[in-house]
This record gives C-alpha cells, sequence and structure tokens, in this order.
C-alpha cells in the first residue's frame, strides 16, 4: 500500500515522501497515529504541485539573493564606534554594528549571515566577508571610524 508521510518515520523516509508499505502497518499505525495518509491519485496530485511550487520559490530566493550579492559587492559601509585617543575601540565591533550600518544603506542582512574571523578592536578599513546563502558569498569593505 502506498502512502504519503505526514511526518518523518524513522526507518521509512521522510516528510513529503511516498512509500509502500504493508496494508496493516499502513492502517493500524502510520495512518492511526497521523503519520501518514493513503495514497490517493489527488492526494499525489496535489503533493507534486506543492513540490514544483516549493522548487519554483527556492529559485525565486537564489535569484533574488545572488542579485543582492552583486549589489553590495565592494560597497563601502561606515560604522561609527566610541573610540580612545589611540584608535583602540571600546569593546569592538560585532556583526550586529555591521548588520545595522548595512540597514542604514537599505539592505537587509541579518548578522548571523555577516562572518567575521575575530572581532575588530581597532579603527581602520576592513574587508567583510557575508555569506548570505549556502554558495552564495559576497565581500564588502567596512570602514570603522570613532564617534
Amino acid at each position: 500500500m502506498k502512502v504519503i508521510l505526514l511526518q518523518d518515520v524513522k526507518g521509512q523516509g521522510k516528510k513529503g515522501e511516498v512509500v509502500d508499505v504493508n496494508e496493516g502497518y499502513a492502517r493500524n499505525f502510520l495512518v492511526k497515529k497521523g503519520l501518514a495518509e493513503i495514497a490517493t491519485a489527488s492526494k499525489l496530485n496535489d503533493l507534486t504541485q506543492k513540490k514544483s511550487s516549493a522548487d519554483f520559490h527556492k529559485a525565486e530566493e537564489i535569484k533574488a539573493t545572488k542579485l543582492l550579492a552583486q549589489q553590495i559587492k565592494g560597497k563601502t559601509f561606515t560604522v561609527k564606534i566610541k573610540a580612545g585617543q589611540n584608535g583602540k575601540v571600546f569593546g569592538s565591533v560585532t556583526g550586529r554594528n555591521i548588520s545595522d550600518a548595512l540597514s542604514s544603506a537599505g539592505y537587509e542582512i541579518d548578522k548571523k549571515k555577516i562572518v567575521l574571523s575575530q572581532p575588530i578592536k581597532t579603527l581602520g578599513t576592513y574587508d567583510i566577508d557575508l555569506k548570505l546563502m549556502e554558495g552564495i558569498t559576497s565581500k564588502i569593505v567596512v570602514t570603522v571610524e570613532a564617534e
């Protein structure tokens, strides 16, 4: 009997997959516990429609992310922070500070996507990597200035 899994089932498959299982196992365990539903023609059609829709939205998201990466590549952003006389910063410049500078320039990028090998603790200019998505990266220039 073919069933569509509604949740991940150990030893059978992942959510959304169509698997072939024994009829008793399907009726008495999988369907009864809400882990699966019996695969009818209309439900299989709905499943393929959902998968194609999800693939389309994923492709659109990747295209938009690549466009954003091209737009910000090589641009310079300024972060102002309190600093001492010798150029040493009070605290450090983190991904959140850089994310705020990017958002004030009109680019909404999450602080988790900003890759800092170590926190910035002095004034100056730094090359920063952005990992926007799996396989999509970009580089920006951040200038740290005293307030």
